[in-house]
């Protein structure tokens, strides 16, 4: 048996692990994927918003060679991170089932089966992307993932989506030789939210047309070598290779309702735990990270949530 089981091996389940271990506590780190598997699947060449002192966790020094880490520094850092405290990580494990047992949690997974006092979820969010359900979104030429623009050389491409992914998308396959880069956007503008040295970049190319927008438009159908957008003026069909669907991702709640955690009814769905422990409805299970927004992803991140680690292992070890 150990002290607390961690279901997610990103950042802020590392953290969580690191936490533990300083306490004293035995812990097992759980992932269904690799280490950081979430920014594993980040574009090839993605920077992040935030500078990487706020990326650190276990006071491991996170030194960048540019102004924003990239990617590739980030996985560089947590395999050294995972490394320097020797935390007990089982990868490519997904969790099947969790059940209480006398005040004992049961977890089994695709690999084994163990015994924790407590657990902690911090599973993140980047799953589950959001669907355009519309015909033929099923179509190989559709990605919800992005990692590369070489695969669309030469390539007529339609980005859906205006946050950052979707920009930082556009401006990748424009700049690495797509043929025609188009953006079918909901929203009537460039999110403001989007990093705020790419964003004037975007605007200048959409005013100069080499990328063409669509703004309060969406895709109706998709076909092999078309689809077809509705816009405020008409109905219109272009041809199309591929549909890059930058919509974003949702966490995945099946596993919490599972362990009988209330998922609320607001507009976010989010969970039910206790901000001043990270306790949810469940004594003995906690959160962590982005999973405790719900379907508000942009409210909790790296640098902000890190710090859930400490409130949960000083509630346990209480």
């Amino acid at each position: 048996m150990v002290d607390v089981l961690i279901i997610g091996a990103g950042p802020i389940g590392l953290a969580c692990g690191i936490e533990a271990k300083k306490a004293g506590l035995s812990h097992v780190i759980i992932d269904k994927g690799c280490l950081v598997n979430s920014i594993y699947n980040y574009p090839l060449n993605m920077t992040f918003f935030s500078t990487s002192d706020r990326l650190e966790i276990g006071e491991v020094p996170f030194i960048s060679h540019y102004p924003k880490p990239t990617r590739p520094e980030a996985l560089e850092y947590y395999r050294r991170v995972t490394l320097s405290w020797d935390l007990d990580v089982r990868l490519y494990e997904k969790v099947t089932s969790v059940k209480k047992e006398a005040g004992t949690f049961m977890v089994n997974t695709t690999k084994a089966n163990y015994s924790a006092k407590a657990i902690i979820i911090a599973t993140g969010f980047y799953d589950l992307p959001y669907l355009l359900d519309v015909p033929g979104e099923d179509l190989p030429k559709v990605r919800h993932y992005y990692d590369e623009p070489h695969p669309y050389f030469g390539m007529k491409i339609a980005v859906v989506g205006a946050a950052n992914s979707a920009v930082d998308v556009a401006l990748e396959t424009y700049r690495k030789g797509a043929k025609e880069v188009t953006m079918v956007i909901r929203e009537e503008e460039i999110a403001p939210s989007v990093k705020y040295w790419v964003r004037p970049d975007m605007v200048n190319r959409i005013e100069e047309g080499s990328i063409k927008a669509y703004f309060e438009s969406s895709i109706t159908e998709i076909r092999e070598y078309e689809i077809d957008v509705t816009t405020p003026d008409g109905n219109i069909t272009l041809e199309n290779d591929f549909v890059l669907a930058m919509t974003g991702y949702q966490p995945d709640f099946s596993l919490l309702e599972s362990m009988g955690i209330i998922i609320g009814d607001d507009e976010f769905h989010t969970p039910s735990y206790t901000p001043e422990t990270m306790e949810t409805n469940v004594p003995g299970i906690y959160l962590a990270g982005v999973i405790c927004g719900g379907l508000k992803t942009n409210k909790w991140f790296i640098e902000n949530s890190r710090e859930h680690a400490k409130v949960i292992v000083n509630d346990l070890i209480k």
